[in-house]
Protein backbone atom coordinates (compact mmCIF):
# COMPACT_ATOMS: atom_id res chain seq x y z
CA UNK A 1 0.00 0.00 0.00
CA UNK A 2 2.85 2.83 1.18
CA UNK A 3 4.48 1.37 -1.93
CA UNK A 4 1.18 2.64 -4.38
CA UNK A 5 1.35 5.88 -2.80
CA UNK A 6 4.71 6.49 -2.82
CA UNK A 7 4.51 5.32 -7.01
CA UNK A 8 1.40 7.88 -7.26
CA UNK A 9 3.26 10.95 -5.69
CA UNK A 10 6.50 10.62 -6.90
CA UNK A 11 4.96 9.91 -10.57
CA UNK A 12 6.09 13.29 -11.64
CA UNK A 13 10.38 14.04 -11.95
CA UNK A 14 11.02 16.32 -8.89
CA UNK A 15 12.40 18.68 -11.83
CA UNK A 16 8.86 18.89 -13.02
CA UNK A 17 7.43 19.49 -9.53
CA UNK A 18 9.57 21.93 -8.58
CA UNK A 19 9.18 24.09 -11.88
CA UNK A 20 5.25 23.83 -11.40
CA UNK A 21 5.06 24.88 -7.42
CA UNK A 22 7.86 27.52 -8.29
CA UNK A 23 6.39 29.11 -11.45
CA UNK A 24 2.87 28.95 -10.09
CA UNK A 25 3.83 30.63 -6.75
CA UNK A 26 5.26 33.51 -9.47
CA UNK A 27 2.50 33.75 -11.62
CA UNK A 28 -0.18 34.42 -8.69
CA UNK A 29 2.07 36.58 -6.50
CA UNK A 30 2.00 38.83 -10.03
CA UNK A 31 -1.69 38.28 -10.13
CA UNK A 32 -2.17 39.58 -6.61
CA UNK A 33 -0.24 42.48 -7.37
CA UNK A 34 -1.26 43.01 -10.41
CA UNK A 35 -4.92 43.36 -9.27
CA UNK A 36 -3.77 45.73 -6.35
CA UNK A 37 -1.98 47.81 -8.57
CA UNK A 38 -5.26 48.41 -11.10
CA UNK A 39 -7.13 48.54 -7.91
CA UNK A 40 -4.90 51.89 -6.75
CA UNK A 41 -4.64 53.22 -10.28
CA UNK A 42 -1.17 52.03 -11.16
CA UNK A 43 -2.37 51.04 -15.03
CA UNK A 44 1.33 50.84 -16.40
CA UNK A 45 2.90 48.80 -13.91
CA UNK A 46 -0.78 46.64 -13.52
CA UNK A 47 -0.40 46.16 -17.77
CA UNK A 48 3.16 45.13 -17.38
CA UNK A 49 2.83 42.30 -14.73
CA UNK A 50 -0.53 41.52 -16.58
CA UNK A 51 1.66 39.97 -19.78
CA UNK A 52 4.16 38.43 -17.17
CA UNK A 53 1.58 36.59 -15.67
CA UNK A 54 -0.69 35.08 -18.91
CA UNK A 55 2.84 34.81 -20.31
CA UNK A 56 3.94 32.30 -17.06
CA UNK A 57 -0.14 30.81 -17.08
CA UNK A 58 0.13 29.80 -20.79
CA UNK A 59 3.13 27.74 -20.24
CA UNK A 60 2.46 26.09 -16.68
CA UNK A 61 -1.15 25.66 -17.79
CA UNK A 62 -0.06 23.76 -20.65
CA UNK A 63 2.46 21.45 -18.90
CA UNK A 64 0.27 20.48 -15.68
CA UNK A 65 -2.50 19.84 -18.37
CA UNK A 66 -0.74 18.10 -20.87
CA UNK A 67 -0.27 13.87 -18.99
CA UNK A 68 -2.60 15.46 -16.08
CA UNK A 69 -4.49 11.58 -16.97
CA UNK A 70 -1.27 9.74 -16.07
CA UNK A 71 0.17 12.37 -13.15
CA UNK A 72 -2.99 13.96 -11.92
CA UNK A 73 -0.13 14.67 -8.74
CA UNK A 74 0.27 17.55 -11.56
CA UNK A 75 -3.14 19.57 -10.44
CA UNK A 76 -2.37 18.77 -7.01
CA UNK A 77 1.06 20.33 -6.91
CA UNK A 78 -0.30 23.54 -9.42
CA UNK A 79 -3.13 23.84 -6.94
CA UNK A 80 -0.46 23.70 -3.91
CA UNK A 81 1.41 26.24 -6.08
CA UNK A 82 -1.64 28.58 -6.40
CA UNK A 83 -2.18 28.67 -2.35
CA UNK A 84 1.72 29.52 -1.87
CA UNK A 85 1.72 32.78 -4.34
CA UNK A 86 -1.92 34.39 -2.76
CA UNK A 87 0.44 34.16 0.03
CA UNK A 88 3.65 35.36 -1.24
CA UNK A 89 1.95 38.03 -3.13
CA UNK A 90 0.08 39.54 -0.06
CA UNK A 91 3.55 39.03 1.99
CA UNK A 92 5.07 41.73 -0.76
CA UNK A 93 1.53 44.02 -1.72
CA UNK A 94 2.60 44.55 2.46
CA UNK A 95 6.30 45.35 1.50
CA UNK A 96 5.52 47.47 -1.26
CA UNK A 97 2.54 49.59 0.62
CA UNK A 98 1.50 51.25 -2.53
CA UNK A 99 -0.64 53.95 -1.74
CA UNK A 100 -1.64 56.57 0.49
CA UNK A 101 -3.01 56.86 4.21
CA UNK A 102 -4.89 59.11 6.26
CA UNK A 103 -4.30 58.93 10.23
CA UNK A 104 -6.52 60.33 12.63
CA UNK A 105 -5.19 60.09 16.31
CA UNK A 106 -7.77 61.82 19.26
CA UNK A 107 -5.22 62.83 21.87
CA UNK A 108 -5.52 64.41 25.21
CA UNK A 109 -5.71 68.30 24.68
CA UNK A 110 -2.70 68.47 27.10
CA UNK A 111 -0.71 65.93 25.38
CA UNK A 112 -0.98 66.62 21.70
CA UNK A 113 1.90 69.29 21.43
CA UNK A 114 4.48 66.16 22.51
CA UNK A 115 2.95 63.81 19.66
CA UNK A 116 3.08 66.68 17.05
CA UNK A 117 6.31 68.20 17.90
CA UNK A 118 7.46 64.22 17.83
CA UNK A 119 5.79 63.66 14.62
CA UNK A 120 6.55 67.38 12.58
CA UNK A 121 10.54 66.84 13.81
CA UNK A 122 10.14 63.01 12.03
CA UNK A 123 9.38 64.83 8.30
CA UNK A 124 5.25 64.78 8.96
CA UNK A 125 2.99 67.22 8.70
CA UNK A 126 0.46 67.35 11.07
CA UNK A 127 -3.03 69.21 11.13
CA UNK A 128 -4.50 69.26 14.50
CA UNK A 129 -8.61 70.08 15.33
CA UNK A 130 -9.92 70.93 18.51
CA UNK A 131 -12.52 68.32 19.52
CA UNK A 132 -14.34 67.99 22.34
CA UNK A 133 -14.56 64.52 24.40
CA UNK A 134 -17.27 63.14 26.41
CA UNK A 135 -15.02 64.53 29.58
CA UNK A 136 -12.43 66.23 28.17
CA UNK A 137 -11.12 68.78 25.56
CA UNK A 138 -8.85 66.47 22.62
CA UNK A 139 -7.27 67.54 20.00
CA UNK A 140 -7.68 65.34 16.40
CA UNK A 141 -4.42 64.87 14.59
CA UNK A 142 -4.70 64.25 10.61
CA UNK A 143 -1.94 62.55 8.82
CA UNK A 144 -1.42 61.81 5.20
CA UNK A 145 1.59 59.62 4.70
CA UNK A 146 2.67 56.94 2.45
CA UNK A 147 1.80 53.58 3.20
CA UNK A 148 5.52 52.76 3.64
CA UNK A 149 5.55 54.97 6.61
CA UNK A 150 2.41 53.92 8.41
CA UNK A 151 3.99 52.02 11.17
CA UNK A 152 6.65 54.64 12.15
CA UNK A 153 4.00 56.82 12.50
CA UNK A 154 1.65 54.77 14.68
CA UNK A 155 5.06 53.94 16.80
CA UNK A 156 6.08 57.40 16.80
CA UNK A 157 1.85 58.38 18.40
CA UNK A 158 2.13 55.17 20.41
CA UNK A 159 5.31 56.28 21.97
CA UNK A 160 4.56 59.90 23.13
CA UNK A 161 0.60 58.82 23.70
CA UNK A 162 -0.27 55.19 24.53
CA UNK A 163 -3.82 55.94 25.40
CA UNK A 164 -4.89 58.03 21.85
CA UNK A 165 -7.52 56.88 19.58
CA UNK A 166 -5.89 55.79 16.75
CA UNK A 167 -7.23 55.13 13.01
CA UNK A 168 -5.94 54.73 9.62
CA UNK A 169 -7.69 54.59 6.03
CA UNK A 170 -6.69 54.33 3.07
CA UNK A 171 -7.13 57.33 0.51
CA UNK A 172 -7.69 57.10 -2.98
CA UNK A 173 -7.46 60.69 -3.69
CA UNK A 174 -4.91 63.36 -2.28
CA UNK A 175 -3.65 66.80 -3.51
CA UNK A 176 -2.08 69.03 -1.94
CA UNK A 177 -0.67 69.64 1.77
CA UNK A 178 2.45 69.87 3.29
CA UNK A 179 5.52 67.36 1.81
CA UNK A 180 9.09 67.45 3.48
CA UNK A 181 11.51 68.12 0.89
CA UNK A 182 13.34 65.23 2.19
CA UNK A 183 10.49 63.09 1.11
CA UNK A 184 10.14 64.64 -2.00
CA UNK A 185 13.82 63.43 -2.70
CA UNK A 186 12.67 60.26 -1.85
CA UNK A 187 9.95 59.74 -4.27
Amino acid sequence: MWADIWNFISAVPLWEVALILVAKVIEVAISTLRIIFIGKGLRKPGTMLALIEILLWVFIASRVITGMQDTPMKGIYYSIGFALGVYLGSILENRLAVGKVLIQAVIMKDEANTVINALREAGHGVTSIDAHGKYKEREVLMIFANRKNKQAILKLISENDDDALVVANEVSYLRGGFVSPWRKLAK
